[in-house]
């Protein structure tokens, strides 16, 4: 099944592996327009969003266990035309940031779009993250409002590269479902989020208004902050409404992902009752 039957697998040191190592690099990543989908979660989802016209495979790299492992997945790949090398498990480990690769790594096409085209007429759940730092908090985020059917997540700011390893892994696959976009003028995607018809929400943990008392049927962009230090102060003054959600116990805070499953998904489900 694979695109070089009978080839020697790939090591760390030939070309291509090289350039794709390169792709852990955000730099790389920018300059190439291409980044590294690694695990089976991931390389379905790509491979699907790349069916569905949303995207592009550029190649599949699978060791030998892996391909024997996931060979649903080679298949659809040669379906679609995508290069499928074998590789060592040597490389495969120069190609992965975690400690037990699974050996099975796409190149992908970057999945974000301009703000333009993400933020439109019509949405009805967006969120939007403001110098969001670690990349596993933006990926689990991403995650959540891919399953709560959030039409975009706009990552503004200073806020992590959605294509890093760690945030791919973390989300899980859902990088390929809802639109992407990155913009490092928050005031911008504040004003693209207005101008679709969406009230602003942002989540702050000082607010005097809390979460229950707010009606979420309508088209809502949640706007979420640094995990360290929360939302400045002229983005709390330019959303429509700061909301908090009320703690009942002794916790002193929710940290990031999960505040923001509890805010988007309640309004997921509000814009979903019969009268929503």
């Amino acid at each position: 099944m694979f695109s070089r039957p009978g080839a020697a697998p790939f090591t760390e040191r030939t070309p291509r592996v090289v350039a794709a190592r390169k792709l852990t690099r955000r730099a790389e990543r920018d300059k190439t327009g291409r980044f590294l989908a690694e695990g089976a979660n991931a390389v379905e989802a790509a491979l699907a969003h790349a069916w569905d016209g949303g995207g592009t495979v550029h190649e599949l790299f699978v060791t030998e266990r892996a391909a024997a492992q996931y060979g649903n997945l080679l298949a659809v790949a040669d379906e679609a035309g995508v290069p499928v090398s074998p590789i060592t498990d040597r490389a495969a480990g120069g190609l992965s940031e975690t400690v037990t690769p699974q050996g099975i790594v796409a190149v992908c096409a970057l999945v974000d779009r301009p703000l333009s085209t993400v933020v439109a007429a019509g949405a009805r759940l967006v969120v939007v993250l403001v110098d969001v730092a670690d990349p596993g908090n933006a990926g689990t985020v991403i995650r959540v409002a891919d399953a709560a059917g959030a039409d975009a997540v706009v990552l503004a700011g200073d806020s992590v590269d959605p294509h890093n390893g760690k945030c791919v892994r973390a989300a899980a696959g859902s990088l390929f479902h809802p639109a992407i976009a990155r913009v490092r003028d928050v005031s911008a995607a504040l004003e693209a989020c207005s101008s679709a018809g969406l009230r602003t929400l942002a989540a702050h943990g000082y607010a005097e208004t809390e979460l229950d008392r707010v009606d979420l049927a309508p088209p809502t962009a949640w706007v979420f902050g640094n995990e360290a230090h929360g939302l400045p102060a002229d983005v709390l003054g330019a959303t429509d409404l700061a909301v908090r959600i009320p703690l009942y116990g002794r916790a002193e805070s929710l940290n990031l992902a999960t505040a923001a499953a509890v805010c988007v998904y309640t309004t997921a489900m509000a814009a979903r009752q019969p009268n929503g």
